[in-house]
């Protein structure tokens, strides 16, 4: 894997573990194959041991559990939209400011702007995830 196709996402990183599970690795040995690979992008120690112990236990599907109280509907390609003109408008906004605008939960905001956007916050702005610190 070259460090271009680094930038995982969490089903792909969670498709690993279970091929490295069925494979008979340690979670130990996932977690420093996976960071040797994919650097700070890699998973932290404590998920890969998490999906291990849930693949041990037979588990097949690499989907997120539906939550209670957590509402899917809320993550849309349309919610989606919607935030990224308000952020590529003002990259300092705040997530709060996001959440009131358009009546998110705050949490789904986050997570839509870092799961589905990939994007972080430097230095109060938000940039790409893969974009170098300025």
């Amino acid at each position: 894997m070259s460090a271009e196709s680094s930038n995982l996402s969490n089903i792909e990183h969670c498709a690993v573990m279970k091929y490295f599970v069925k494979k008979g690795k340690t979670p130990k040995e996932i977690f420093e194959d996976m960071v040797s690979v994919l650097q700070e992008s890699a998973p932290s120690y404590t998920m890969v041991k998490k999906w291990a112990r849930l693949f041990q236990q037979g588990r097949e599907s690499c989907e997120d559990d539906p939550r209670p109280g957590h509402p899917v509907t809320v993550v849309t390609e349309e919610n989606v939209r919607k935030i990224e003109k308000l952020v590529l408008a003002d990259r300092r906004i705040k997530l709060w400011q996001i959440a009131e605008e358009l009546q998110i939960n705050k949490e789904r905001v986050g997570e839509i702007i870092h799961e589905h956007m990939n994007m972080r916050k430097i230095s109060a702005r938000w940039v790409p995830k893969n974009a170098n610190a300025v």
